[in-house]
């Protein structure tokens, strides 16, 4: 029991966290202290948030190396937007059509997962890293090729051009290749993007203090022992695999219905931006949930911030990567944190 109202604490702390971080940069956008600049960047950081906490679930819980979280997060993006651009008319109820295309995001990203994680769940080594990194890449120029219209007659496709569409003259191209889709609802607002952060954050928490959780971890930890004692070692690597490629999903939904066009560029969609998600999670550290959500926030604001120092940004911007590597991986970090963790606890339990 006591170990259950700890891990509540926990959780309760980080919720509390995001809900006072939304507060007080609503509170500062209210008074107007938050530039356009910074402004136009709180929901593509939301969006980067549930990719880092939906990556540390992959990479820190289950113990297995992703380099193609923004495949999936591609996968979420256009099927959500190709969706609400096909609707809009039909549904012009923001809410329930912004409802559907995370439904339909999570969905399709998650079986883009369970797709991949069947047949390379099953080997050892670097073989899932490899094959997400191919599968990312593949995602992304699959769309860069993929024309696709709508007229009376119904869909048209085509690899080659929007001309070979066919389409009659009251027809519209919906994806139109390298230039994507343009005019997709933006129906992605800072306080729903903050809500799917806390039901993201909900999900994962859960699922590691669960039983499957724990099963996961010892996967992690031990694979040989884990199967000893009858963990069905596919199945939970699976689980944990495509709900990380589902949540990714909804991250690229909501990066996409904040955009007027979306493109699937190597910045927004590439290798980089696997890299970036990657670096949110090494540098909050592996398997730290809060410290995924502290670090996306840092290291995505930080460079807009210092912009003003045109000439030093990003020597801060690297110092302050170093710090934080030092801080979260540094044996003598750790063992001072150890230490005032003990003291804390000793002085608690003294006035207790």
């Amino acid at each position: 029991m006591k170990q259950l109202n700890k891990t509540t604490k926990s959780n309760l702390l980080t919720y509390g966290m995001v809900v006072a971080l939304f507060g007080i940069m609503q509170a500062l956008v209210a008074t107007g202290n938050v530039s356009s600049l910074l402004k136009g960047l709180l929901v593509p950081l939301c969006a980067y948030i549930i990719l880092a906490v939906s990556l540390n679930l992959t990479v820190g819980i289950l113990g297995e190396l992703s380099l193609g979280h923004a495949g999936f997060m591609c996968v979420g993006a256009f099927t959500s937007a190709f969706f609400s651009k096909c609707v809009a008319d039909a549904i012009p109820f923001a809410g329930i059509r912004y409802l559907l295309a995370l439904l339909i995001g999570a969905a399709s990203a998650g079986i883009c997962g369970i797709l991949i994680g069947i047949p390379v769940l099953r080997l050892k080594g670097d073989y899932l890293a490899i094959v997400t990194l191919a599968f990312g890449e593949i995602i992304k120029n699959i769309v860069n090729i993929l024309f696709i219209g709508r007229d009376e007659n119904g869909f048209h496709f085509s690899t080659k051009d929007s001309l070979s569409l066919g389409l009659s003259p009251e027809g519209e191209v919906i994806v139109n290749g390298p230039q994507g889709i343009t005019g997709t609802p933006q129906d992605s607002s800072f306080a729903v993007s903050v809500i799917l952060i806390l039901v993201t954050l909900f999900i994962v928490l859960n699922l590691i203090h669960s039983r499957s959780g724990r099963a996961i971890m010892a996967i992690r930890d031990n694979r040989i022992a884990a199967e000893s004692v009858g963990i069905h070692i596919t199945k939970y690597k699976l689980m944990a695999f495509s709900i990380s490629a589902a949540l990714a999903g909804i991250g690229g939904v909501i990066y996409a219905h904040n955009l007027a066009t979306l493109t699937a560029q190597p910045k927004n969609f590439g290798y980089n931006m696997s890299i970036m998600i990657l670096v949110f999670v090494v540098l909050g550290g592996i398997g730290n949930i809060r410290g995924s959500v502290i670090a996306a926030i840092v290291l995505t604001l930080l460079p807009e911030m210092l912009r003003g120092l045109s000439d030093y940004r990003m020597l801060i911007y690297a110092v302050v990567l170093i710090a934080m590597m030092l801080f979260n991986w540094s044996p003598k970090a750790i063992e001072l944190r150890e230490k005032f963790s003990a003291k804390w606890k000793r002085g608690k339990q003294k006035e207790a």
